[in-house]
């Protein structure tokens, strides 16, 4: 077997015509005396003439090793593509005219490669015209949303064997496929990137290197040689089948003693560029047709600028119910909110307007620049030097509960009422005849009902409640050398007993009992009744519900959560067989 440089050399006069020693080093970044060293040894070994062109021996040797087919890894929702990701899949971004995965599909074509496979996910439906134009096999991979790509693979990976792997998301300015390739290997870029953890040795090794040294831009086009194919294959089912590697990318079956199995394939960074972010595609084209955005549009008119003024565009975070992102204008940076899929089903804009309304001068919020009463469209300025509420960490819990009672007690009241009942029922409404994931929805649900009489026997006094009040929406801000707790994302809230707040914010921390009952006594300073408790936690069984509705709805639109979903679902049925038993104890309501 030849060692991984002379492979390479092998490959590029097989497309050139001829080795030239000093392009070639100054091209792939190599030192000029390995390639002479490498080049001499072909020589000898009958694979080179000494006008470094390849012998009629090695051209034989080479057409042994023709590509069989190609996998294309499209599935991804691509979630760093704000503000344009909930329009479009990243491999269908039109780059020059022509979208990313076409550019791809027609380089392996240009190379004789037709059996092609495209793994999709996120928004599938818009691949399927591919079949009949260029006809490529689509598989689904419905947990496309949960898992990484090593699992997109795992449905393939019967197909291995002289194989391309392909992110469906890079754009290849010269086609760097083969009619030929003698061996497998792993494409990086020439330039040094931060993210990387392998680096090139002058062998063309992958070594693994410390994730602060920095090493070789990873591109992640590969290409598996049929002797390589039965080793990975095992190692990505053992993978895949292991909870660990949920949200690992494929090429973490590579890496072995320290470095990857596959030698380097070094190409010019600029040539192949991994399309992960809008403002990459405005860099590399910047009349794509997918440039354009509404929420860009609305972010200029609310500020008095220029669409190309808004930079540094980048995912705040990936949120439930919305899709946020962090961008910077005129020295001074906003967050902008974009709603998510079926969103218009869950929350009332003009009800959210209202409660913005009443709030914003009490200091409770984010300072709101816009809001749309009817998309839902929100531009808010960002709060510098703030943290997020860490659930593991008492003394924020704590402040967090104080902060929460001083609102409670402002008595704030806006027209509208957020009815937990009537939003378990309304949940299930919207999925439309399909049935609950639950064997046992049916009971749970008529268990939490039966909780209502619990709850009116101890009901406090309604006041405006955030509802979604969970430790990612408490921003600790320092504010003039001083620290305050801002609470934000008040769409559902609404009338409610203020305690419902209490149980949300254990429910989504995913507390158990002990966590749950210090929280409450943090809200409770001066201590609170034993029927108070027994409350809460029918709370937290109608909230689990709730949540486990809405979750279901979600995933009806291809969109899971995974574990939070099936833990909203297990509080419900678990402190409804706990409140029956305080009830029992004589913790309850007095009948």
């Amino acid at each position: 077997m030849l060692q991984s440089l002379e492979n390479q050399i092998l490959k590029e006069v097989f497309l050139s015509g001829a080795l030239d020693i000093k392009a070639y080093a100054r091209h792939y970044g190599q030192k000029t005396e390995d390639i002479e060293a490498a080049s001499l040894t072909m020589q000898k070994k009958g694979l080179l003439t000494e006008s470094h062109q390849l012998t009629p021996f090695a051209i034989e040797e080479i057409k042994k090793h023709k590509p069989q087919n190609a996998i294309i890894l499209a599935a991804g929702p691509g979630m760093r593509m704000v503000p344009i990701n909930n329009k479009i899949p990243k491999a269908l971004l039109e780059i020059k005219g022509q979208p990313i995965i076409e550019r791809t599909i027609s380089h392996l074509l240009d190379v004789g490669v037709e059996d092609i496979t495209v793994i999709t996910g996120f928004m599938h439906e818009k691949f399927q015209y591919l079949e009949d134009k260029y006809s490529v096999s689509l598989v689904y991979n419905e947990l496309y949303a949960e898992l990484n790509n090593l699992h997109s693979l795992s449905l393939v990976s019967h197909k291995l064997g002289n194989t391309y792997i392909v992110p469906g998301d890079v754009w290849c300015g010269i086609n760097p496929f083969c009619a030929y390739e003698p061996s497998s290997w792993y494409m990086v870029g020439n330039t040094v990137d931060n993210d990387s953890c392998v680096r090139v040795d002058h062998s063309c090794n992958l070594n693994i290197v410390d994730e602060e040294c920095g090493g070789n831009a990873m591109i992640g086009i590969a290409y598996l040689e049929n002797q390589n194919c039965d080793c990975i294959r095992e190692r990505i089912r053992s993978f895949s089948e292991n909870e660990k590697y949920n949200d690992a990318f494929w090429e973490s079956v590579l890496y072995q003693n320290k470095r990857m199995m596959l030698p380097a394939f070094v190409m010019q960074s600029n040539q192949i560029v991994e399309i992960n972010t809008y403002e990459q595609l405005r860099e590399l084209d910047g009349a794509s047709s997918h440039l354009h955005s509404h929420a860009l549009e609305i972010i200029a008119e609310s500020l008095g600028k220029e669409t190309d003024d808004i930079k540094d565009i980048s995912v705040l975070k990936k949120g439930m119910t919305n899709r946020s992102f962090l961008f910077s204008c005129s020295d001074k940076k906003y967050i902008m909110r974009i709603p998510g899929e079926g969103t218009d089903q869950l929350i009332n804009r003009a009800q959210e307007a209202e409660v913005y309304n009443t709030i914003n001068k009490h200091n409770l919020c984010d300072n709101v620049i816009y809001i749309n009463p009817k998309n839902g469209y929100k531009l808010t300025e960002f709060l510098n030097d703030a943290h997020n509420c860490d659930p593991e960490i008492y003394n924020d819990v704590r402040l967090c509960m104080k902060r929460l009672r001083q609102f409670h007690e402002m008595g704030l009241e806006v027209k509208h009422e957020f009815d937990l009942f009537g939003q378990i029922e309304y949940y299930e409404s919207l999925w439309d005849g399909v049935p609950s994931e639950y064997k046992d929805y049916k009971a749970t649900k008529e268990n939490v009902l039966s909780l209502r009489s619990v709850i009116e026997e101890y009901k406090a006094p309604k006041g405006l409640t955030h509802i979604d009040a969970v430790p990612d929406n408490f921003l600790f801000v320092n504010k003039d050398g001083q620290q305050e707790i801002r609470l934000i994302d008040w769409e559902y809230a609404g009338m409610q007993d203020p305690h419902v707040d209490i149980a949300m914010f254990c429910i989504y921390s995913m507390y158990g009992k002990k966590q749950i009952d210090k929280t409450i006594r943090a809200y409770f300073t001066e201590g609170c009744s034993e029927e108070i408790y027994t409350k809460i936690y029918c709370y937290i069984a109608v909230c689990g519900l709730l949540w486990s509705n809405w979750c279901e709805y979600k995933r009806i639109l291809g969109v899971t959560f995974g574990e939070y979903s099936k833990s909203q679902y297990d509080y419900a049925r678990k402190y409804f067989k706990l409140v029956q038993k305080r009830i029992a104890e004589g913790k309850g309501p007095k009948k």
